[in-house]
């Protein structure tokens, strides 16, 4: 069963890649940015962009793939523990550098494959040493705590959106992170799938909430700033918080005698999924070099656009968690 649920985390993995890929196209056609900036209120999250999201085929295909990846996680969680799904989540983004590379011509550099490679083993070494997922049970207290902790999110990240743009992605970005994070505790401690289970769960509610506060909250950080900087705050804050929870919280273990190897493995995966953290920039330019694919994208213009126009897309594809020549969900 082990097997089966760390095959189902990199299914999850890559659903979670490409469909970061689809969405980011919908959110630059989607955007009314250039509009709010025009007239001076783009110091906000815009609440009609996932609305008009919603009206796109490619956004709504993208939701179905997000699915299988979240169905993957939720899979993966009923046998590891938070500390390793979550890294191999965070590894979407080789995946989706693999996935550009071959069939979108996408030329990466050495440091990328090295990255990549990186990822790899980090993440071999996570699954040679990582012990069962936890049996603590929580109570009422744990759910509550999480639902006020959500409410803070939400606030927090009203409050983000208003700040100078220097500091709105990078706060956004943590933020949504953090939103991304309490998706997967939530869906650690779910009870069962079964109807009946999920109706009575609160969990399930603070985890649907949780995912759509998120993705707002994530999306609106790429549609103003550096898809780089929203993206390497979403990966260390989804991930590093949700393994402390798990560890110290809801008793995920590491094999005997194997845990500096499972630390090894979470740093080493870690540090190479934020260096291809570029390659969430889709369609636009980062660090000199043409974005391929990945999560929602940033309003970066070109030299030669207007500002608050995308810039040119490769194949004319991009999207949410990941891609440069980037050199991503769930």
């Amino acid at each position: 069963m082990v097997l089966v649920s760390l095959i189902a985390a990199l299914v999850a993995a890559f659903c979670y890649g490409l469909g970061a890929v689809m969405q980011a196209i919908a959110v630059r056609a989607s955007s009314h940015r250039p509009v709010l900036v025009a007239a001076g209120v783009a110091g906000r999250v815009d609440p009609g962009l996932l609305i008009r999201m919603l009206r796109q085929w490619l956004f709504l295909v993208s939701i179905l793939i997000d699915l299988i990846g979240f169905i993957g996680q939720l899979i993966a969680l009923r046998r590891l523990p938070l500390f390793e799904v979550q890294v191999i989540i965070a590894g979407n983004l080789a995946v989706t550098a693999v996935f550009a590379a071959w069939l979108m011509h996408v030329v990466l550099g050495w440091r990328e494959w090295i990255a990549v490679c990186a990822v790899v083993i980090g993440v071999g070494f996570l699954g040679s040493s990582a012990g069962a997922e936890g049996a603590a049970t929580v109570g009422v207290g744990f759910h509550l705590a999480l639902i006020v902790a959500l409410a803070a999110i939400a606030v927090s990240g009203l409050f983000a959106a208003r700040l100078p743009s220097r500091v709105r992605t990078p706060a956004l970005g943590a933020i949504a992170g953090l939103g991304y994070g309490m998706v997967a505790v939530c869906a650690r401690i779910l009870p069962g799938f079964a109807p009946h289970q999920l109706v009575r769960s609160p969990a399930a509610y603070t985890l649907a909430a949780a995912g759509i506060i998120s993705f707002m909250f994530y999306a609106s950080a790429l549609e103003s700033g550096s898809v780089t900087v929203a993206t390497a705050a979403v990966i260390l804050v989804e991930t590093i918080p949700p393994a402390i929870v798990g560890v110290v919280l809801l008793g995920d273990t590491t094999r005997p005698g194997r845990t500096p190897l499972a630390v090894a493995g979470f740093v080493l995966a870690l540090v190479s999924a934020i260096a291809l953290a570029r390659f969430g920039e889709a369609g636009g330019h980062d660090d000199g070099e043409q974005a391929a694919v990945g999560k929602p994208q940033s309003d970066h213009s070109g030299p030669d656009q207007a500002p608050g126009q995308p810039g040119p897309l490769a194949g004319q594809a991009s999207a949410p968690r990941s891609l440069p020549v980037e050199g991503p969900n769930g």
